[in-house]
């Protein structure tokens, strides 16, 4: 299951990374630190995620 969690939250701290560097970008936060703390924040916002996802495909396939 560590190796399903770990996958996803290559995937899903991209995403989010991604999406928190954007809307810091929108809002006009345009310094070094401002983007740094952003893309920081969508990854530790994708810790949960990737682990609460991960759970539910591995209980989903156990399941079949």
């Amino acid at each position: 299951m560590f190796r399903l969690i770990a996958i996803l939250y290559v995937l899903v701290a991209t995403v989010l990374a991604g999406i928190c560097v954007t809307a810091a970008l929108s809002l006009g936060h345009f310094g070094r630190a401002d983007i740094a703390l952003s893309a920081l924040a969508g990854a530790v916002v994708a810790l949960p995620v990737a682990w609460i996802v991960g759970k539910r495909i591995f209980a989903f396939t156990r399941q079949a």
